[in-house]
């Protein structure tokens, strides 16, 4: 008899998984199971901003997904899992499994602050990022207040910058952010650059000060200072999906939730991508499409691997490194060790993104945009 595996999220671990067990062939039947109809490809987001790269070559149907690799797709949002009788509930209906795997990613994170949340314009797909360049578009206020300065808020500060000045529109931007530094656990070296490169874009860092009201266009920060006429993008943290914090299972302040060196929460329900904590060499694994990746196939693996009666391998991860784009190409990062700035990393940067997104059509399509974007 077939098992059934049911995919919670079709980001890069869902696609992953989906496809290392559809490989194992008859013998399993892969449901899939996702509130959008498209995996959208969230690297390249800003650069829908800074680049004009067309949203369209970001999004790729998870129905031609299902159709090439052979699983089912139910574009249904999860409402709850229920580990102790194997199901999944969803807005329409409840699905039962023999092995599940919960990859459904991570989304903006309000903190339960309702005023904000409808004020505020976020950046969590292919969707938020046309809806962001449209108003930027519109020219219609005077500040910009980008709140978060981690990789997101950065990345987003300094595309709206490139996108303001290819159009001549002068606007100031503001970078909030809650800690006494940008960029977070990341190097010293690094955050000095990056500081320097907000500050000769002409966007001003606020550090200790966070966005205490948002009412209407109208904008205050602990600071007191308030402005009026302002537009606010919120970067300022994830957390997990509903259903993912509804689980019993210890998990940290984002929701994420710790498993075992197999990826396992239970021994037929794993984790992988932005939903699982990882712990290694004394550290949690921070957020990124590699480690989603590889995740998802070691958990898919041991999937196998346990249908097939053999004992499962420990997830190893392997760090390749990380780089934090900057939309006027003085990026930097780190990669295999060493340290990448400026053109180098925006070009490695590129030819990842490429190279991990979706279809030949998107591949090329953003091949192009880039290319004519760089001409601008």
């Amino acid at each position: 008899m077939k098992k059934k595996i049911i995919v919670i999220g079709c980001g890069f671990a869902g696609v992953f998984a989906a496809k290392k067990l559809c490989s194992f062939g008859k013998a399993v039947e892969v449901t899939v199971i996702d509130k959008k109809g498209t995996f959208d490809f969230l690297p390249m987001l800003p650069d829908v901003i800074s680049r004009d790269i067309d949203p369209g070559y970001l999004a790729y149907p998870i129905s031609e997904l299902s159709r090439g690799l052979g699983f089912d797709f139910i574009n249904e949002e999860v409402r709850s899992v229920d580990l102790e009788n194997n199901t999944v509930s969803c807005s329409q209906r409840s699905l039962g499994y023999d092995y599940l795997i919960i990859c459904s990613g991570s989304q903006t994170n309000f903190y339960g602050n309702n005023e904000i949340q409808a004020n505020a314009y976020k950046l969590d797909d292919v969707k938020d990022a046309g809806v962001i360049y449209k108003r930027l578009g519109r020219d219609d206020f005077d500040t910009l207040l980008v709140t978060g300065g981690g990789y997101t808020g950065v990345e987003i500060a300094t595309a709206a910058k490139v996108y303001l000045r290819k159009r001549l529109i002068k606007k100031r931007i503001i970078l909030v952010e809650r800690a006494p530094s940008i960029l977070g656990q990341l190097p010293e070296w690094m955050k000095r650059y990056a500081v320097k490169n907000l500050k000769d874009l002409g966007i001003d860092i606020l550090v200790n000060t966070a966005i205490e009201k948002a009412d209407g266009d109208t904008v205050s920060l602990s600071s007191k200072e308030s402005f009026g006429n302002a537009m606010l993008i919120w970067a300022a943290g994830v957390r997990t999906a509903d259903f993912v914090q509804k689980i019993n299972a210890e998990k940290n302040p984002q929701g994420r939730i710790k498993v075992d060196e197999f990826l396992r929460l239970r021994d037929n329900c794993f984790i992988a991508g932005d939903c699982a904590n990882v712990l290694h060499k004394k550290a949690f694994l921070r957020m990124a499409v590699q480690f989603s990746i590889y995740q998802a196939l070691s958990a898919a693996e041991n999937i196998i691997r346990n249908i097939k009666g053999k004992g499962l391998l420990k997830y190893k991860p392997i760090d390749l490194g990380f780089i934090v784009p900057m939309a006027n190409n003085n990026s930097c990062g780190n990669i295999l060790g060493m340290k990448v700035t400026g053109g180098p990393a925006t070009l490695l940067h590129f030819c990842m993104c490429i190279y991990r997104s979706l279809g030949l059509k998107n591949k090329l399509g953003v091949i192009k945009d880039l290319l004519q974007g760089g001409a601008k």
